[in-house]
């Protein structure tokens, strides 16, 4: 169910969960990998075939030179081509991956049949000063053994990368799921208006909005549904992260689109 991609020598790792139903491109958040819409698969059964990239610099896929849009778009692009699925495939995305997915929508818009967003805004703005994120920037990478490498973090960005902590592909120690610097310039990367982008395709579209997000205010969600036709809405109960503290309404928020597709 692993695979991996060589685009010019450097590795786009995917987990394609299989079966005979339609494509469904499942596009992860900043900070976390494929394996995060394992329960998304198993809620969707046979009816869909759910393929999940390592997006570029995340997970099991190689770093790369840089992490702007049109990066993440071809990699993705890339991946569809290697799978064969020239077709207009379903493509969801969360977060970081919602900002890829529409923007994929709109780049290419023939191979886009419906986007799903999940809690990703349109209006992205970094002020100056001390950010949330600003962790990143102190985090280790690698470390001889998995205790020395998370007795290095910072016990406050340990929710962050616990998880993801993994054996290094030369056997010599232990690394993150990422690279602090790659998360940085990810972010950074995502900054401007992207409203033109988001309007640029015209497919069947759902956006997912958390009620207490800290990325996308209920104002914008209206926004984008109001001015994006053919666009629907479903509101869930929590913060950003509520694909991971309501997965039965994720599931059966995206389920009821896809069924109606």
């Amino acid at each position: 169910m692993r695979n991996t991609l060589d685009i010019d020598g450097r590795a786009l790792s995917y987990l394609d969960f299989g079966g005979t139903g339609r494509p469904l491109l499942a596009l992860h958040g900043g900070m976390s990998e494929a394996a995060a819409f394992t329960g998304l698969a198993a809620s969707l059964g046979d009816a869909w075939r759910v393929i999940a990239p390592d997006q570029r610099g995340h997970g099991d896929s190689d770093r790369a030179p840089h992490y702007r849009r049109e990066g993440y778009v071809a990699d993705a692009v890339a991946l569809l081509d290697h799978l064969g699925l020239t077709e207009p495939v379903t493509v969801l995305g969360y977060s970081l991956g919602g900002l890829n997915a529409y923007h994929l929508a709109a780049a290419h818009p023939g191979r886009v049949g419906a986007l799903i967003g999940v809690d990703a805004t349109v209006d992205i703005d970094i002020p100056a000063g001390p950010q949330w994120f600003d962790f990143l920037g102190a985090l280790p990478y690698s470390a001889p053994t998995r205790g020395e490498l998370l007795a290095a973090v910072d016990p406050a960005a340990l929710p962050f990368v616990a998880d993801g902590v993994r054996p290094l592909s030369d056997g010599s120690g232990w690394r993150l799921a990422f690279h602090g610097q790659d998360m940085l310039d990810s972010i950074r990367a995502c900054r401007g208006d992207h409203w033109d982008t988001w309007l640029a395709s015209t497919c069947p579209a759902l956006l997912i909005h958390a009620t207490r997000s800290q990325a996308l205010t209920r104002a914008t969600a209206d926004a984008m549904v109001t001015r994006r036709p053919g666009t629907s809405y479903t509101a869930l109960e929590g913060d950003h992260f509520v694909p991971f503290t309501d997965p039965e309404g994720f599931h059966a928020a995206v389920g009821t689109f896809l069924a109606a597709l």
